[in-house]
């Protein structure tokens, strides 16, 4: 079958397939003396594993990683179950690390009047060069800035602007 129809029937666009046999995912497709590719059911198959992994959120080297595992008949489970526990911790450090991007904009948002004036905690904060968890103490825009874990920084409160 050619690409357009490996895509239909794997639900992975001509583009990702592409991607993937660069990539080494997949391997080089068998070509057509006119230079189209073709594929077979092992390769729909393993566009298949590919897809499901991605869904997955498994990156292209774990991918790699699951594939040499899943053809290798003498693999043990165990190999491919610290592999998915490894995905998993990355997972739920990525989803912290979010819960704690989302407490930071709702802080900064309940800091900042929303108001006619132009002072704005929210732009104070992203001008700041550290990084680090935001709370904000009240609306005054005085904001404790933790920079390492136990350690806070008090930001300076609102500048006072000149009209």
């Amino acid at each position: 079958m050619n690409i357009g129809e490996a895509s239909k029937a794997s639900k992975v666009s001509a583009k990702m397939i592409r991607y993937y046999e660069r990539t080494g995912l997949i391997p080089p497709a068998e070509r057509t003396h006119s230079g189209y590719r073709t594929y077979t059911q092992a390769d729909i198959h393993r566009l298949h594993f590919i897809r499901r992994a991605r869904d997955l959120g498994f990156s292209v080297v774990e991918i790699k990683d699951l594939l040499n595992l899943w053809n290798d008949q003498s693999r043990r489970s165990a190999d491919v179950k610290h592999l998915a526990e490894q995905h998993i911790a990355e997972l739920e450090r990525r989803m912290e690390h979010m819960r704690q991007m989302a407490k930071t904009l709702k802080a900064l948002i309940k800091s900042c009047a929303g108001d006619h004036r132009p002072d704005c905690p929210i732009l104070d904060e992203l001008q700041q060069p550290e990084h680090g968890t935001v709370e904000t103490r009240k609306r005054s825009g005085s904001m404790i800035r933790h920079t390492h874990p136990g350690e806070t920084a008090i930001a300076p409160a609102k500048r006072a602007r000149s009209h």
